[in-house]
């Protein structure tokens, strides 16, 4: 029996970085799969295995016990989930203010799921060379938005090498999630952070501003200067799962916070007189865009606010 890491998820097949160093190509049996995972993938990038030598090369036996995960709904109707990581230090959200947009609903989406399972968020402002002003005023509007509520707030740019040191150091020694819509740049950016990957990359459509995948699969890679860096699929989309209706607040810290201060203990903070957060909205003390992702969420969960 051997042990290793899941550094890449290519459907059925699984690439696992032994502890010495050395790699293995794996696969689980069928039954293994079939034991009520209820995802499309039993097993991510990031996953502790154990795996032994078998007729049909190496199979995977066990995985490990996760200290944390990100997870996001499938696209795939017959599932519940897709686990985009597994076992992370630190998720970092490549955002763009333009070409293309990132929307405040994806990204409070993104955090709120970070928040859910207990992984620290960053927001990395990509492609700041290209801003013009009007971009820039929504950058600083944006980054005092996130930065007032807690989280750290990287303006980078592969092209001029804007706070890549920074963010070097951020990344050093950790294993760090890159995540974000297609076409923000990911794989520009991990090339420029660690020129020798060499990551596939492509041009924004300027019929219509989006990007393409060209990161298939998840896969981990190692940092010259220690750490790792996991490279995920664009996403277009960011598909709440495992949320209580009632636990939704406790994903937006501002709004968390300031619960404390509600009439009711059990306040929804959309219709109850008495509401701290609703006053709280209306004193501009939490945004409004933070606020209708809120809602957003509480609808999808089945919360009317109508």
């Amino acid at each position: 029996m051997e042990k290793g890491v899941v550094i890449k998820s290519t459907g059925n097949n699984y690439l696992v970085r032994k502890e010495n160093g050395e790699f293995a190509e794996c696969r689980i049996r069928g039954k293994f799969r079939l034991q009520g995972f209820r995802t499309t993938n039993p097993i991510a990038v990031g996953d502790r295995v154990e795996f032994e030598k078998s007729n049909e090369g190496y199979v995977i036996t066990h995985i490990e016990e996760r200290y944390n995960y990100i997870i996001r709904k499938s696209t795939n109707l017959s599932k519940e989930s897709h686990i985009i990581a597994s076992n992370v230090d630190q998720a970092l959200l490549i955002a763009t203010i333009n070409y293309p947009e990132t929307s405040t609903v994806f990204i409070d989406r993104f955090l709120a799921t970070t928040e859910a399972y207990n992984i620290p968020a960053l927001i990395l402002f990509n492609k700041a060379d290209l801003y013009q002003e009007e971009d820039r005023m929504k950058l600083n509007y944006y980054t005092d938005i996130y930065t007032r509520i807690g989280y750290t707030c990287l303006t980078v740019s592969a092209v001029t090498g804007e706070n890549i040191n920074v963010l070097k150091r951020i990344l050093k020694d950790k294993t760090s999630v890159f995540s974000g819509i297609s076409g923000v740049g990911k794989s520009t950016l991990i090339n420029y952070i660690e020129p020798r990957l060499h990551l596939k990359t492509a041009f924004i459509s300027e019929a219509h501003n989006a990007g393409k995948h060209t990161t298939t699969f998840a896969e981990m890679f190692p940092l010259t200067k220690g750490g790792f860096i996991i490279d995920t699929p664009g996403l277009r989309s960011f598909g709440m799962i495992d949320m209580k209706k009632e636990e939704i607040s406790h994903f937006f810290p501002e709004i968390f916070r300031t619960s404390a201060k509600c009439r009711f203990y059990n306040c929804t903070h959309i219709h109850e007189p008495g509401c701290a957060v609703i006053e709280a909205l209306q004193n501009g003390e939490i945004s409004d865009s933070r606020y209708w992702s809120y809602l957003s969420m509480m609808e999808e969960s089945g919360e009317k606010y109508r």
